[in-house]
């Protein structure tokens, strides 16, 4: 059977690591760093929506800063992509998880409190780059921070399946709600980090943004067919 080599960006295990990393982020951000989604954005326009028609413009520059840092976040991923020479030892992905990580390790030594608002736009930034750059898993749209499209998809296709008893769609639909299991699983163990090590449970995430980018050496061979 033919086989290809492909980098380990699109692979399950890579792709639930990251999820873990993203629900972590978003308990993180919001028990320690004021209230402030750092993953989705939705959550934080709502907020803004409701700053701004209760009249306190104080808190919607709050709630304005983490959305403006996630469009540079998309902005400046795309710029690595585009600029990035094709290097064999290195994928340009690797660089965005070793920004990641290095961002990371700064915020969990950033005090809690004075400076939350610059925290959120520094995980807000992060959480932007990893959206942006890890897009697919084995070849279908996932999303590694949020989980509404993940649900839409994953019951899409569940319904497929069973409607048109497609077990290659079934398989894909376990695989949307297994990223969703893995990001609950990220949001708790940030829940349980966070209490215990308050700003510097970021450090959870900068371990296993350091095995993710240790594993994207990894080659993986698949069959071209599947591709």
């Amino acid at each position: 059977m033919h086989q290809k080599q492909r980098q380990m960006s699109e692979t399950f295990r890579l792709g639930a690591l990251l999820t873990v990393v993203g629900g972590f982020l978003d308990t993180y951000t919001y028990l320690s760093r004021g209230g402030v989604f750092a993953n989705a954005q939705t959550g934080n326009i709502v907020l803004l929506a409701l700053s701004l028609a209760q009249g306190n413009y104080e808190m919607l520059l709050h709630y304005l800063i983490p959305i403006l840092a996630f469009a540079a976040g998309v902005m400046v991923t795309d710029m690595v992509r585009a600029h990035f020479r094709p290097r064999p030892a290195i994928h340009w992905r690797q660089l965005i998880v070793a920004a990641e990580f290095l961002i990371l390790l700064m915020v969990a030594y950033v005090p809690s409190g004075r400076w939350d608002a610059a925290v959120n736009v520094a995980v807000s930034f992060v959480c932007a780059m990893q959206v942006e750059s890890f897009r697919k898993i084995r070849g279908n749209a996932v999303a590694t921070t949020m989980c509404t499209g993940n649900l839409r998809s994953g019951t899409a296709l569940l319904f497929r399946g069973l409607h048109t008893r497609d077990r290659g769609a079934l398989r894909q639909a376990l695989q949307y709600y297994g990223i969703i299991l893995f990001f609950i699983l990220g949001a708790a163990l940030g829940v349980w980090c966070t209490e215990l090590l308050s700003g510097r449970a970021a450090l959870v995430c900068c371990l296993l943004l350091l095995t993710a980018f240790c594993s994207m050496f990894i080659r993986v061979e698949e069959d071209a067919s599947a591709s």
